[in-house]
């Protein structure tokens, strides 16, 4: 792994060095192996980058460059590079969740200042020949914190209420809940609407496509305006 970056100019840099480069070119350098697709390597992408970032590995509850404050995400995106799937936030809580507030909340905090890196996603293209794209630096602003913060009270109320059966694809504009396990056997433990302790699957949170899509608009809007 390359060292880890000290400032966040240091970390754009890095990441602006990888722009263009295939995934073959990067896996190399890193001595890792391109595997034949990412259904059972679903995280290779984000190994690759985090070698060259030089993120300290694993999915924690703080910043993947914790003393900088910046979350990195990778992002497929397609021909015309608009993303191809939405983007996992963190794990949601299912207890203890009496009193939590968005302002000290785990999404928050990952979403607070991303690195977000767009990837060639569309499947025809071999894994091995698909490119890293521009990086983008990016904090909320006002008009995306409060749509961010709005769902996220909304499915954590539902969270607070037991009202699992109830939560679907619809609820949020920018956030979502949704299962994250690997197969339906993998239960965690939550409080039904009757306050009884139950078993359900985890929940992960998950960044609309159109709302990372904005995002990436908003991006490319400011550097035509700059040329």
């Amino acid at each position: 792994m390359k060292p880890i970056p000290q400032t966040e100019a240091e970390l754009l840099q890095r990441a602006n060095q990888i722009a263009g480069c295939s995934f073959a070119e990067l896996a190399e350098e890193a001595n890792m192996d391109v595997p034949q697709d990412l259904k059972r390597d679903k995280g290779w992408v984000g190994q690759l980058l985090e070698w060259h970032l030089g993120a300290p590995a694993g999915s924690k509850p703080q910043q993947d460059f914790s003393d900088l404050g910046i979350e990195l995400k990778s992002i497929p995106v397609s021909y015309s590079g608009k993303p191809l799937e939405t983007t996992f936030v963190c794990v949601a809580p299912l207890t203890g969740v009496h009193g939590l507030t968005w302002e000290t909340s785990h999404v928050r905090n990952k979403l607070s200042r991303v690195l977000w890196i767009p990837v060639e996603g569309e499947r025809e293209i071999p894994l091995a020949e698909r490119h890293v794209g521009t990086p983008l630096l990016w904090s909320p602003n006002d008009e995306e914190e409060i749509l961010l913060k709005n769902d996220w009270e909304e499915l954590m109320e539902m969270i607070v209420f037991g009202q699992f059966d109830q939560i679907s694809a619809r609820h949020g504009v920018a956030l979502h809940l949704r299962p994250k396990a690997a197969n339906s056997k993998a239960l965690t433990e939550a409080y039904n609407i009757n306050g009884k302790p139950i078993k359900t699957l985890p929940r992960g949170f998950y960044l609309r496509t159109q709302f990372t899509a904005q995002i990436l608009q908003n991006a490319f809007n400011s550097l035509l305006n700059e040329e």
